[in-house]
Protein backbone atom coordinates (compact mmCIF):
# COMPACT_ATOMS: atom_id res chain seq x y z
CA UNK A 1 0.00 0.00 0.00
CA UNK A 2 1.39 3.41 -0.95
CA UNK A 3 1.63 6.18 1.63
CA UNK A 4 -1.25 8.02 -0.02
CA UNK A 5 -3.39 4.87 -0.10
CA UNK A 6 -2.67 4.33 3.59
CA UNK A 7 -3.61 7.93 4.36
CA UNK A 8 -6.77 7.63 2.27
CA UNK A 9 -7.81 4.57 4.25
CA UNK A 10 -7.57 6.64 7.43
CA UNK A 11 -9.33 9.67 5.93
CA UNK A 12 -12.13 7.58 4.48
CA UNK A 13 -12.69 5.75 7.76
CA UNK A 14 -12.73 9.03 9.69
CA UNK A 15 -15.29 10.54 7.30
CA UNK A 16 -17.47 7.43 7.50
CA UNK A 17 -17.40 7.31 11.27
CA UNK A 18 -17.41 11.00 12.22
CA UNK A 19 -18.90 12.69 9.12
CA UNK A 20 -17.57 15.74 7.27
CA UNK A 21 -16.21 18.33 7.15
CA UNK A 22 -13.45 17.08 9.40
CA UNK A 23 -9.82 17.57 10.26
CA UNK A 24 -7.79 14.39 10.63
CA UNK A 25 -4.45 14.57 12.44
CA UNK A 26 -2.08 11.65 11.80
CA UNK A 27 0.21 11.30 14.80
CA UNK A 28 2.65 9.02 12.98
CA UNK A 29 3.47 11.92 10.65
CA UNK A 30 4.15 14.16 13.65
CA UNK A 31 6.40 11.43 15.08
CA UNK A 32 8.34 11.44 11.82
CA UNK A 33 8.71 15.22 11.94
CA UNK A 34 9.89 15.11 15.55
CA UNK A 35 12.51 12.54 14.58
CA UNK A 36 13.70 14.74 11.71
CA UNK A 37 13.92 17.78 14.00
CA UNK A 38 15.80 15.84 16.64
CA UNK A 39 18.26 14.47 14.11
CA UNK A 40 18.89 17.88 12.55
CA UNK A 41 18.86 20.18 15.60
CA UNK A 42 18.83 18.03 18.74
CA UNK A 43 22.48 18.70 19.57
CA UNK A 44 21.68 22.41 20.01
CA UNK A 45 18.01 22.92 20.75
CA UNK A 46 15.17 21.83 22.97
CA UNK A 47 11.78 22.15 21.26
CA UNK A 48 8.81 24.32 22.16
CA UNK A 49 5.38 24.04 20.52
CA UNK A 50 3.39 27.21 19.80
CA UNK A 51 -0.15 26.31 20.89
CA UNK A 52 -1.74 28.98 18.69
CA UNK A 53 -0.98 26.86 15.63
CA UNK A 54 -3.30 24.08 16.84
CA UNK A 55 -4.70 24.18 20.38
CA UNK A 56 -6.65 20.93 20.17
CA UNK A 57 -6.64 19.39 23.68
CA UNK A 58 -6.22 15.84 22.39
CA UNK A 59 -3.18 16.90 20.42
CA UNK A 60 -1.74 18.82 23.40
CA UNK A 61 -2.15 15.73 25.56
CA UNK A 62 -0.43 13.55 22.96
CA UNK A 63 2.47 16.02 22.66
CA UNK A 64 3.02 16.21 26.42
CA UNK A 65 5.52 13.33 26.57
CA UNK A 66 7.12 14.14 23.22
CA UNK A 67 8.17 17.78 23.33
CA UNK A 68 9.97 19.88 25.93
CA UNK A 69 7.89 23.03 26.25
CA UNK A 70 4.66 24.75 25.25
CA UNK A 71 4.28 28.39 24.34
CA UNK A 72 0.81 29.83 24.93
CA UNK A 73 -0.53 33.20 23.78
CA UNK A 74 -3.57 33.71 26.01
CA UNK A 75 -5.06 32.76 29.34
CA UNK A 76 -7.46 30.52 27.45
CA UNK A 77 -4.57 28.57 25.93
CA UNK A 78 -3.03 28.26 29.39
CA UNK A 79 -6.27 26.66 30.61
CA UNK A 80 -6.32 24.27 27.64
CA UNK A 81 -2.71 23.26 28.32
CA UNK A 82 -3.33 22.72 32.02
CA UNK A 83 -6.39 20.57 31.32
CA UNK A 84 -4.28 18.52 28.92
CA UNK A 85 -1.90 17.74 31.79
CA UNK A 86 0.91 20.21 31.09
CA UNK A 87 2.76 21.48 34.16
CA UNK A 88 2.91 25.26 34.35
CA UNK A 89 6.68 25.20 34.76
CA UNK A 90 7.01 23.86 31.18
CA UNK A 91 4.95 26.68 29.68
CA UNK A 92 5.93 30.12 28.41
CA UNK A 93 3.41 32.90 27.74
CA UNK A 94 3.88 35.12 24.67
CA UNK A 95 1.52 37.82 23.41
CA UNK A 96 1.41 41.60 22.98
CA UNK A 97 -1.77 42.38 24.98
CA UNK A 98 -1.72 40.33 28.17
CA UNK A 99 -4.51 41.36 30.53
CA UNK A 100 -4.24 41.79 34.28
CA UNK A 101 -6.49 38.79 34.97
CA UNK A 102 -4.40 36.57 32.68
CA UNK A 103 -1.18 37.64 34.37
CA UNK A 104 -2.66 37.09 37.81
CA UNK A 105 -3.73 33.56 36.88
CA UNK A 106 -0.45 32.41 35.35
CA UNK A 107 1.75 34.01 38.00
CA UNK A 108 -0.34 32.35 40.72
CA UNK A 109 0.09 29.02 38.88
CA UNK A 110 3.92 29.28 38.80
CA UNK A 111 4.25 29.78 35.06
CA UNK A 112 7.62 28.70 33.67
CA UNK A 113 8.45 31.92 31.84
CA UNK A 114 6.49 35.06 31.18
CA UNK A 115 7.64 36.47 27.83
CA UNK A 116 7.75 40.24 28.35
CA UNK A 117 6.77 42.24 25.25
CA UNK A 118 6.67 45.80 26.69
CA UNK A 119 7.64 47.83 29.71
CA UNK A 120 3.94 48.23 30.54
CA UNK A 121 3.67 44.46 30.78
CA UNK A 122 6.82 44.15 32.90
CA UNK A 123 5.60 46.79 35.37
CA UNK A 124 2.20 45.12 35.66
CA UNK A 125 3.74 41.67 36.17
CA UNK A 126 6.08 43.04 38.82
CA UNK A 127 3.13 44.62 40.63
CA UNK A 128 1.08 41.39 40.51
CA UNK A 129 4.00 39.24 41.65
CA UNK A 130 4.68 41.62 44.54
CA UNK A 131 1.05 41.48 45.68
CA UNK A 132 1.21 37.68 45.82
CA UNK A 133 4.66 37.51 47.39
CA UNK A 134 6.21 35.85 44.34
CA UNK A 135 9.14 36.40 42.01
CA UNK A 136 8.17 35.61 38.41
CA UNK A 137 10.71 34.26 35.93
CA UNK A 138 10.68 36.30 32.71
CA UNK A 139 12.33 36.31 29.32
CA UNK A 140 12.20 39.47 27.22
CA UNK A 141 11.09 39.38 23.61
CA UNK A 142 13.24 41.56 21.37
CA UNK A 143 12.21 42.95 17.99
CA UNK A 144 15.12 43.04 15.50
CA UNK A 145 15.52 45.96 13.13
CA UNK A 146 15.58 43.69 10.10
CA UNK A 147 14.22 40.38 8.84
CA UNK A 148 15.76 38.69 5.78
CA UNK A 149 13.70 38.31 2.65
CA UNK A 150 12.06 34.92 2.31
CA UNK A 151 9.54 34.85 5.18
CA UNK A 152 5.79 34.68 4.70
CA UNK A 153 5.14 37.13 7.52
CA UNK A 154 7.43 39.67 9.16
CA UNK A 155 6.88 40.49 12.83
CA UNK A 156 9.90 42.80 13.13
CA UNK A 157 12.01 45.14 11.02
CA UNK A 158 9.15 47.69 10.97
CA UNK A 159 6.66 49.12 13.49
CA UNK A 160 5.41 46.09 15.38
CA UNK A 161 3.24 45.24 18.39
CA UNK A 162 5.57 42.33 19.18
CA UNK A 163 8.45 42.65 21.60
CA UNK A 164 10.74 45.52 22.53
CA UNK A 165 12.54 47.19 19.63
CA UNK A 166 16.25 46.55 19.90
CA UNK A 167 16.83 50.31 19.64
CA UNK A 168 14.97 50.69 22.93
CA UNK A 169 16.22 47.50 24.52
CA UNK A 170 19.21 48.73 26.60
CA UNK A 171 17.18 51.07 28.80
CA UNK A 172 14.12 48.81 28.90
CA UNK A 173 16.10 45.72 29.86
CA UNK A 174 17.99 47.60 32.58
CA UNK A 175 14.66 48.66 34.10
CA UNK A 176 13.23 45.13 33.87
CA UNK A 177 16.35 43.57 35.37
CA UNK A 178 16.02 45.91 38.35
CA UNK A 179 12.42 44.99 39.14
CA UNK A 180 12.51 43.14 42.47
CA UNK A 181 9.67 40.70 41.76
CA UNK A 182 10.84 39.63 38.30
CA UNK A 183 13.85 37.43 37.54
CA UNK A 184 15.30 38.01 34.09
CA UNK A 185 16.27 34.55 32.83
CA UNK A 186 16.77 35.09 29.11
CA UNK A 187 15.70 36.50 25.78
CA UNK A 188 13.27 35.59 23.01
CA UNK A 189 13.09 36.50 19.32
CA UNK A 190 10.42 35.46 16.81
CA UNK A 191 10.63 37.80 13.85
CA UNK A 192 9.50 35.87 10.76
CA UNK A 193 7.29 32.92 9.89
CA UNK A 194 6.64 30.42 7.10
CA UNK A 195 10.00 30.43 5.32
CA UNK A 196 10.90 27.72 2.82
CA UNK A 197 14.32 29.24 2.12
CA UNK A 198 17.17 27.67 4.11
CA UNK A 199 19.49 30.61 3.49
CA UNK A 200 16.93 33.06 4.89
CA UNK A 201 16.38 30.92 7.98
CA UNK A 202 20.11 30.68 8.64
CA UNK A 203 20.59 34.43 8.16
CA UNK A 204 17.73 35.09 10.56
CA UNK A 205 19.30 32.89 13.23
CA UNK A 206 22.61 34.71 12.72
CA UNK A 207 20.80 37.96 13.46
CA UNK A 208 19.36 36.36 16.62
CA UNK A 209 22.77 35.21 17.83
CA UNK A 210 24.36 38.62 17.33
CA UNK A 211 21.50 40.35 19.14
CA UNK A 212 21.77 37.84 21.98
CA UNK A 213 25.52 38.41 22.20
CA UNK A 214 25.26 42.18 22.21
CA UNK A 215 22.34 42.34 24.62
CA UNK A 216 23.74 39.87 27.12
CA UNK A 217 27.13 41.57 27.07
CA UNK A 218 25.56 44.98 27.72
CA UNK A 219 23.61 43.58 30.71
CA UNK A 220 26.38 41.20 31.80
CA UNK A 221 23.69 38.52 31.62
CA UNK A 222 24.47 34.81 31.57
CA UNK A 223 21.10 33.68 30.26
CA UNK A 224 19.43 30.48 31.40
CA UNK A 225 17.35 30.29 28.22
CA UNK A 226 17.41 31.81 24.74
CA UNK A 227 14.38 31.20 22.53
CA UNK A 228 14.78 31.13 18.75
CA UNK A 229 11.56 31.60 16.79
CA UNK A 230 12.16 28.94 14.16
CA UNK A 231 10.42 30.44 11.13
CA UNK A 232 10.41 26.96 9.58
CA UNK A 233 7.69 26.75 6.94
CA UNK A 234 5.77 23.96 5.26
CA UNK A 235 4.74 23.48 1.62
CA UNK A 236 1.13 24.49 1.06
CA UNK A 237 0.86 24.97 -2.69
CA UNK A 238 1.72 22.91 -5.79
CA UNK A 239 5.37 23.52 -6.63
CA UNK A 240 6.44 24.43 -3.07
CA UNK A 241 9.61 22.66 -2.00
CA UNK A 242 9.74 21.25 1.52
CA UNK A 243 12.64 22.32 3.71
CA UNK A 244 15.67 20.09 3.98
CA UNK A 245 16.46 20.36 7.70
CA UNK A 246 19.85 18.73 7.32
CA UNK A 247 20.81 21.44 4.82
CA UNK A 248 19.95 24.13 7.37
CA UNK A 249 21.86 22.28 10.10
CA UNK A 250 24.93 21.87 7.91
CA UNK A 251 25.05 25.60 7.12
CA UNK A 252 24.29 27.06 10.55
CA UNK A 253 25.72 24.25 12.70
CA UNK A 254 29.29 25.52 12.97
CA UNK A 255 28.00 28.94 14.03
CA UNK A 256 25.72 27.39 16.64
CA UNK A 257 28.67 25.36 17.91
CA UNK A 258 30.77 28.53 18.18
CA UNK A 259 27.93 30.34 19.93
CA UNK A 260 27.50 27.56 22.48
CA UNK A 261 31.26 27.52 23.07
CA UNK A 262 31.29 31.14 24.26
CA UNK A 263 31.67 31.18 28.07
CA UNK A 264 28.61 33.37 28.56
CA UNK A 265 26.36 30.74 26.92
CA UNK A 266 28.02 27.59 28.24
CA UNK A 267 25.09 26.79 30.53
CA UNK A 268 22.34 28.35 28.41
CA UNK A 269 19.49 26.22 27.10
CA UNK A 270 18.64 27.09 23.51
CA UNK A 271 15.00 26.54 22.58
CA UNK A 272 13.56 26.29 19.08
CA UNK A 273 9.94 27.44 19.03
CA UNK A 274 7.81 26.10 16.21
CA UNK A 275 4.18 25.49 15.36
CA UNK A 276 3.00 24.67 11.85
CA UNK A 277 6.29 22.99 10.96
CA UNK A 278 5.61 20.36 13.61
CA UNK A 279 1.91 19.65 13.04
CA UNK A 280 0.84 21.33 9.80
CA UNK A 281 1.64 18.60 7.30
CA UNK A 282 0.19 15.91 9.59
CA UNK A 283 -3.32 17.32 9.22
CA UNK A 284 -5.83 16.85 6.38
CA UNK A 285 -9.12 18.67 5.89
CA UNK A 286 -11.73 16.29 4.49
CA UNK A 287 -14.86 17.68 2.86
CA UNK A 288 -17.63 15.89 0.99
CA UNK A 289 -18.96 16.96 -2.39
CA UNK A 290 -22.65 17.79 -1.98
CA UNK A 291 -23.34 18.91 -5.52
CA UNK A 292 -21.60 19.11 -8.90
CA UNK A 293 -22.72 21.59 -11.52
CA UNK A 294 -21.64 22.96 -14.88
CA UNK A 295 -21.61 26.75 -15.14
CA UNK A 296 -20.48 28.71 -18.18
CA UNK A 297 -17.87 26.19 -19.19
CA UNK A 298 -16.60 25.34 -15.71
CA UNK A 299 -17.29 22.27 -13.61
CA UNK A 300 -17.88 23.17 -9.96
CA UNK A 301 -17.87 20.89 -6.92
CA UNK A 302 -19.81 22.38 -4.01
CA UNK A 303 -18.70 20.91 -0.69
CA UNK A 304 -20.01 20.73 2.87
CA UNK A 305 -17.03 22.62 4.29
CA UNK A 306 -15.65 25.92 3.03
CA UNK A 307 -14.09 29.04 4.47
CA UNK A 308 -16.30 28.71 7.55
CA UNK A 309 -14.45 25.50 8.44
CA UNK A 310 -11.06 26.25 6.84
CA UNK A 311 -10.37 29.93 6.36
CA UNK A 312 -6.71 29.40 5.49
CA UNK A 313 -7.36 27.02 2.58
CA UNK A 314 -9.88 29.49 1.15
CA UNK A 315 -7.08 32.06 0.84
CA UNK A 316 -8.61 34.45 3.36
CA UNK A 317 -6.12 34.01 6.21
CA UNK A 318 -3.39 36.45 5.26
CA UNK A 319 -2.83 35.27 1.68
CA UNK A 320 -2.28 38.26 -0.63
CA UNK A 321 -2.78 36.39 -3.89
CA UNK A 322 -5.01 33.33 -3.65
CA UNK A 323 -3.27 30.04 -4.47
CA UNK A 324 -4.65 26.53 -4.30
CA UNK A 325 -3.51 24.24 -1.53
CA UNK A 326 -2.33 20.78 -2.54
CA UNK A 327 -5.38 18.48 -2.52
CA UNK A 328 -6.55 15.13 -3.85
CA UNK A 329 -9.68 13.05 -4.34
CA UNK A 330 -9.79 10.38 -1.64
CA UNK A 331 -9.52 7.13 -3.59
CA UNK A 332 -7.52 8.64 -6.43
CA UNK A 333 -8.56 7.82 -9.97
CA UNK A 334 -10.23 4.46 -9.21
CA UNK A 335 -7.57 2.52 -11.07
CA UNK A 336 -7.71 4.77 -14.11
CA UNK A 337 -11.51 4.87 -14.35
CA UNK A 338 -11.62 8.60 -13.62
CA UNK A 339 -9.70 10.82 -16.05
CA UNK A 340 -8.24 14.05 -14.73
CA UNK A 341 -10.05 17.31 -15.38
CA UNK A 342 -10.03 20.85 -14.10
CA UNK A 343 -12.47 21.64 -11.34
CA UNK A 344 -13.48 24.66 -9.26
CA UNK A 345 -14.20 23.79 -5.63
CA UNK A 346 -16.57 25.86 -3.49
CA UNK A 347 -17.93 25.61 0.02
CA UNK A 348 -21.56 25.81 1.18
CA UNK A 349 -21.72 29.51 2.01
CA UNK A 350 -23.71 32.27 0.35
CA UNK A 351 -20.65 34.34 -0.54
CA UNK A 352 -18.44 34.40 -3.62
CA UNK A 353 -15.26 34.25 -1.52
CA UNK A 354 -16.13 30.74 -0.27
CA UNK A 355 -13.77 28.99 -2.67
CA UNK A 356 -11.38 26.16 -1.81
CA UNK A 357 -9.81 25.75 -5.24
CA UNK A 358 -9.80 27.14 -8.74
CA UNK A 359 -9.01 25.08 -11.86
CA UNK A 360 -7.72 22.22 -9.72
CA UNK A 361 -6.63 19.19 -11.72
CA UNK A 362 -8.25 16.12 -10.11
CA UNK A 363 -9.64 12.75 -11.17
CA UNK A 364 -13.26 13.30 -12.17
CA UNK A 365 -15.22 14.22 -9.04
CA UNK A 366 -18.85 13.26 -8.49
CA UNK A 367 -21.46 13.93 -5.82
CA UNK A 368 -20.61 12.11 -2.59
CA UNK A 369 -16.86 12.01 -3.20
CA UNK A 370 -14.36 13.13 -0.57
CA UNK A 371 -11.73 15.77 -1.22
CA UNK A 372 -8.72 15.98 1.11
CA UNK A 373 -6.80 19.23 1.43
CA UNK A 374 -3.21 18.84 2.62
CA UNK A 375 -1.18 20.79 5.21
CA UNK A 376 -4.19 21.59 7.38
CA UNK A 377 -2.85 20.53 10.76
CA UNK A 378 -2.25 24.14 11.79
CA UNK A 379 -4.50 27.20 11.74
CA UNK A 380 -7.60 25.14 11.11
CA UNK A 381 -10.89 25.32 13.04
CA UNK A 382 -9.61 27.69 15.73
CA UNK A 383 -8.55 30.14 12.99
CA UNK A 384 -11.84 29.91 11.04
CA UNK A 385 -15.28 31.58 11.39
CA UNK A 386 -16.96 28.28 12.20
CA UNK A 387 -20.30 29.83 13.20
CA UNK A 388 -20.75 31.83 9.99
CA UNK A 389 -24.09 30.79 8.42
CA UNK A 390 -24.47 28.04 11.05
CA UNK A 391 -23.49 25.03 8.98
CA UNK A 392 -22.34 21.90 10.87
CA UNK A 393 -19.09 22.53 12.71
CA UNK A 394 -15.96 20.67 11.59
CA UNK A 395 -14.98 17.57 13.52
CA UNK A 396 -11.43 16.87 14.67
CA UNK A 397 -10.10 13.33 14.65
CA UNK A 398 -6.79 12.04 15.99
CA UNK A 399 -5.34 9.01 14.23
CA UNK A 400 -3.35 7.25 16.92
CA UNK A 401 -1.79 3.82 16.53
CA UNK A 402 -4.53 2.56 14.25
CA UNK A 403 -7.28 4.09 16.36
CA UNK A 404 -9.49 7.04 15.39
CA UNK A 405 -10.36 9.26 18.34
CA UNK A 406 -12.88 12.10 18.26
CA UNK A 407 -11.01 15.08 19.75
CA UNK A 408 -13.36 17.79 18.49
CA UNK A 409 -12.86 20.92 20.56
CA UNK A 410 -15.46 23.32 19.13
CA UNK A 411 -18.92 21.80 19.33
CA UNK A 412 -22.38 23.09 18.41
CA UNK A 413 -25.21 23.74 20.82
CA UNK A 414 -26.71 20.29 20.24
CA UNK A 415 -23.47 18.31 20.31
Amino acid sequence: MTDLARIDAVLGAAAERFDTPSYVYLTDLIEDRLADLQQAFGRWFALSYAVKSNPNPGLLDWLRERIDYLDISSGGEFTLAARAGWQAERISFTGPAKRRDELQAVIAADLGELVIESLREARLANEIAAASGRRQIVVVRLSPDRVPKGFGDHMAGRPSPFGIDIEEAPDALAEIAAMPHLRLAGLHIYSGTQSLKPAAICENWRIFMQIFRDTCAALDLRPEKLIFGSGLGIPYHPGDQALNLSEIAAEIGPELDAFRAEPRFADTRLVLELGRHLVGEAGFFVTRVISVKESRGSRIAICDGGLNANLAASGNFGMVLRRNYVMHRVGGDDGGARPEEKLDISGPLCTSIDKLGGAVLLPRVEEGDLIAIHSCGAYGPSASPVYFISHPLPREVLSLGGQLIDVTRIRGENA
